[in-house]
């Protein structure tokens, strides 16, 4: 497989199942939280079934809450 999108390049798509061992979040809240909209790791469909996270996007996310975390603590 080509990747032909300069976003793409060196990037690492996760599935539900691997962000919900990364964060250990279960898989049921990283779907609410897709439903709402405005919670969780950014996502993006990937055909009419399935869901995928940029591995980058995961991690960027997990940095905004420890971040937030010493917001909140401070």
């Amino acid at each position: 497989m080509t990747i032909t999108h300069s976003w793409a390049e060196g990037q690492k798509i996760l599935t539900i199942a691997e962000v919900s061992a990364m964060t250990r979040t279960p898989t049921a809240t990283l779907r609410f939280w897709r439903s709402r909209g405005d919670r969780g790791p950014k996502s993006f469909k990937i055909g009419p079934k399935r869901v995928g996270y940029l591995e980058s996007d995961v991690l960027a996310w997990i940095e905004e809450q420890y971040k937030a975390a010493d917001e909140v603590s401070a």
